[in-house]
């Protein structure tokens, strides 16, 4: 054990992990609710005195005058549904895919999706480069089980076009009662024609962490999400690798999309001293950047043989640990380079039916490295491709072994 530092057993059998706020790319714990604006007439509350709104008005009046359905089934669109629409012309004049308004229905399957509690795929997206990206599909659920990989992009859902939708339309389209189906078009590198891939939907159990143990003293653990018991899991396979004697460790951040931010500081943490720069949070000008700290259990020393897996499925709260452990030493990444979902969001009720999920700041590695915008490259480039996993192979995790074996 000589990779372990002289208060390990303290640390491990007897430490209680707290877990606070969280970020599973926005900061519930900071809703708010903002002014209320229901009502035309009070449509200059808070209006910015630098822009003119008459083109808008001028707009909204005119179709007021002159706009008749183009088929006479089509829905009659109330004045305040319009107010909704015109708010997510906004958000979506910004380009960003993670700012994003939620009226009435859609508000309420979102705050059902953070509770955990939905029915469908079983995998993250984002629009991306105009295409709904695949992030990563979670370990077990329907999405993996049918075959969709991270990268994939879904040009049709059910036939529809997906060229012009935020991820969020996307999702609507997609999820739907356990035991129905959804036709996916994919688009995949390596792949000159779109397929389709249908998919089952089913009960969503999110999973968080698995253990395995190779030959010569290689332990894995693969972590799939940082969810709010991922800390207490994670510490538990630490304590699992531990008494099994190995000495050499491998963490699995592959198709991991991300989760709690406090998750990532608490693992990081079992690999850092105490006050070392685990992320920053990057607000632009307007205010001073935060910096989120290792709460030093620190109970590994420089003997540690540690290697961590990356590809593009690894994303937010994945991409925090993997560079903070890289940056200070303490891991070598092998793998692909990971998504990029380096942002955070915070969710604001507009009206108590609405909200407002709106990027408020970026994540920075420890070195300062912006992670929305280059992810995380590792050391070792290691593709893993659809005839590898057809043949049974993992050229990523024979590197991770390579290496740690020198």
């Amino acid at each position: 054990m000589e990779f372990l530092r002289k208060h390990a057993a303290l640390l491990i059998f007897g430490v209680i992990i707290a877990v606070g706020f969280y970020n599973i790319g926005f900061n519930a714990g900071e809703k708010s609710l903002s002014g209320v604006v229901i009502g035309l007439e009070n449509k200059t509350e808070g209006e910015p005195v630098s822009v003119d709104f008459a083109p808008f008005w001028k707009a909204w009046n005119l179709i007021d005058e002159k706009y008749v359905p183009a088929s006479t089934t089509a829905k009659v669109i109330g004045d305040q549904e319009k107010v909704w629409g015109a708010i997510q012309g906004l958000t979506s004049s910004l380009g960003d895919p993670y700012t994003v308004f939620f009226p009435p229905v859609e508000s309420k399957l979102f705050e059902s999706d953070i509770r955990g509690n939905f029915d469908g795929v079983g995998m993250e997206v984002v629009a991306k480069d105009g295409a709904i990206t695949v992030i990563a599909p979670l370990k077990n659920s329907p999405a993996s089980r049918a075959g969709i990989l991270a990268g994939d992009r879904i040009i049709k859902i059910n036939g529809k076009e997906t060229s012009n939708r935020t991820s969020d339309d996307a999702v609507q389209l997609i999820r739907g009662p356990r035991g129905t189906n959804v036709t996916l078009t994919i688009f995949r590198n390596g792949i000159k024609e779109p397929f389709d891939i249908e998919v089952i939907r089913d009960i969503i159990d999110i999973p968080t962490a698995e253990t395995k143990e190779l030959p010569e003293g290689i332990f894995v653990i693969e972590l799939y999400s940082f969810s709010a018991q991922a800390p207490n899991l994670f510490r538990a396979a630490l304590r699992e690798f531990i008494i099994s004697g190995n000495d050499k460790l491998i963490i699995d951040l592959r198709g991991n999309p991300g989760g709690y931010l406090e998750a990532a500081i608490d693992m990081a943490s079992w690999f850092l001293p105490s006050s070392a720069v685990v992320v920053k949070e990057d607000f632009g000008p307007s205010r001073n950047e935060k910096i989120y700290r290792s709460k030093g259990y620190d109970i590994f020393n420089d003997d540690l043989k540690l290697v961590i897996l990356v590809d593009r499925g690894s994303a937010s709260a994945s991409e925090i640990l993997a560079g903070a452990l890289s940056e200070h030493g303490k891991a070598i990444l092998v793998g692909d380079k990971t998504f990029g979902k380096g942002s955070v969001q915070e969710l604001i009720d507009i009206t108590p039916e609405t909200s407002l999920k709106v990027t408020v700041a970026r994540w920075l590695t420890p070195k300062g490295l912006s992670i929305s915008q280059d992810g995380i490259e590792p050391e070792f480039l290691v593709k893993y491709t659809t005839a590898d996993r057809e043949a049974g192979k993992d050229p990523q995790l024979a590197k991770a072994i390579e290496i740690l074996l020198k």
